[in-house]
């Protein structure tokens, strides 16, 4: 008998299974009106353009180390998580603390993680569903057990409020995803699939800044440490992607639409996510939506839509969810997983 069971403890499978998410916002609101006031824009222009009311703006100490700890910290309080216990960190971020060491060095650090080796992932608005394929493949592998994923951005760090097409887009705000080996076959990431097009690099990036081109007092003068976007280009290739690669692990996992429970898409712009939403047949009933709050925080986006839908009632265990996202590089990707 200790032989049998031996043996078929050695057949199960580890699963990555998404245990835990919470949440970090700055508490500064700012509303449409108060952009009016440092930007020639409106209410009415912005909403109608993006379906944005509001997003936060960090304080000078806010961070994305700083909201990743936060956030980790909740998490670690709620679920009585030993920072021992953690074997990697991961932060998802553009917008990191320095451009080196590694935030996610610094959450390590602060959190008091001291096994767990920790860096950034740079995927842009794709970061969060990167640092989940990546944390799934150290798990499934068995090279790691508990993974700490962290998403947050400091995008009002590097907007350029004469901009008014693209200032009114973001919002800062983090996140701590606590992603663990389980051999619940009922609860865990099931399939991904994950793109990149570096040719689309100059529709959205920052022209300077990095050793390409460094800052310089001529950089600075023509504003290149700001966020440009050419936003007609961006919009057409994220619905299309977007739908696309949904379509795709949909497809490979003999399911359709008809079967989520919930979609989660990358939180950019209202009209992008009904877009993609019609493009898959699915009711918006059925779609995760804070854009209207929260703005686009970039890589922190769908898991803060995660744990709106938490709230509100709309996540619950045993459903099935499905994460996309398109975002500067071009990256894109989609995830599906059973809750």
């Amino acid at each position: 008998m200790v032989k049998f069971r031996l043996r078929y403890a050695m057949t199960l499978r580890m699963r990555a299974c998404i245990h835990a998410i919470r949440d970090y916002f700055p508490a500064k609101v700012v509303t449409n009106e108060d952009m009016s006031k440092f930007v020639e824009t409106s209410d009415e222009w912005i909403r109608d353009r993006t379906g944005i009311r509001e997003r936060r703006m960090s304080e000078v100490h806010e961070t994305p180390a700083f909201m990743g700890t936060a956030a980790a910290k909740k998490l670690f309080e709620d679920r009585k998580i030993d920072p021992m216990s953690i074997d990697l960190i991961l932060c998802a971020t553009i917008t990191a603390d320095y451009h080196f060491p590694a935030s996610a060095c610094l959450i390590q650090s602060a959190l008091g993680c001291n096994r767990a080796f920790a860096y950034d992932i740079n995927a842009a608005c794709s970061g969060y569903l990167y640092g989940l394929e990546t944390a799934r493949a150290f798990i499934e592998s068995g090279l790691a057990k508990r993974v700490l994923l962290v998403a947050a951005e400091k995008m009002s760090s590097i907007l350029d409020y004469q901009d008014r097409a693209t200032c009114i887009i973001f919002g800062d705000g983090g996140s701590a995803t606590l992603i663990e080996a389980a051999q619940d076959e009922e609860s865990y990431i099931i399939d991904g699939a994950y793109r990149s097009d570096g040719s689309g690099r100059e529709f959205l990036f920052m022209p300077s800044g990095g050793s390409l081109n460094p800052p310089s007092e001529e950089t600075v003068k023509r504003r290149e440490h700001f966020v440009k976007q050419e936003g007609k280009s961006v919009f057409k290739r994220a619905v299309q992607e977007m739908a696309a690669i949904c379509e795709e692990v949909l497809k490979r996992n003999n399911l359709s639409a008809e079967d989520l429970d919930l979609f989660v898409p990358h939180q950019a712009n209202l009209r992008i996510i009904e877009s993609c939403a019609d493009r898959l047949g699915l009711p918006l009933e059925k779609v995760a939506i804070n854009i209207d709050r929260y703005a686009n925080t970039t890589s922190a986006t769908i898991p803060t839509a995660l744990v709106d839908a938490q709230r509100a009632g709309k996540l619950r265990k045993g459903q099935l969810v499905l994460l996309a996202s398109f975002g500067a590089g071009f990256t894109w990707g989609a995830t599906l997983l059973r809750i």
